[in-house]
């Protein structure tokens, strides 16, 4: 018995998730940013290993890109992603809410498996 492979039979690929985009109150709220206190600088995000559940999203505003960003475009605004946390954010949304007694940017991360109980650190 023999088998063979064809490639007229292979499916095609499929299109992967945008590696993050922003909600329009995200957006609104980093351009107010880059427009105001942060002139000339771009936010970058990475992930960092802290908190009872292990991983922790870190914030920054930095003058640019290094070697190991990735640069994402969206809603016409570019933030910067550290390429080591590039697995853990694949299809996340970025949004920003505000309440009465608190406000800031908050990850709707599909990839996420649990968060602590603090919510401040996530595990994938």
């Amino acid at each position: 018995m023999s088998a063979s492979l064809s490639a007229a039979g292979s499916s095609p690929k499929r299109e992967l998730p945008p590696l993050m985009r922003l909600s329009e109150s995200a957006a609104r709220q980093l351009e107010h940013l880059y427009n105001t206190a942060h002139s000339g600088q771009v936010l970058r995000i990475s992930v960092t290993t802290r908190g009872c559940s292990g991983q922790a999203y870190d914030m920054q505003f930095v003058e640019g890109p290094t070697e190991g960003d990735e640069v994402v475009k969206d809603k016409g605004l570019t933030l910067l992603v550290d390429r080591k946390a590039v697995l853990f954010l694949i299809g996340t949304e970025m949004d920003f809410r505000q309440s009465d007694l608190e406000e800031g940017f908050v990850f709707n991360n599909p990839n996420e498996k649990g968060r602590c109980g603090c919510g401040e650190s996530f595990h994938v």
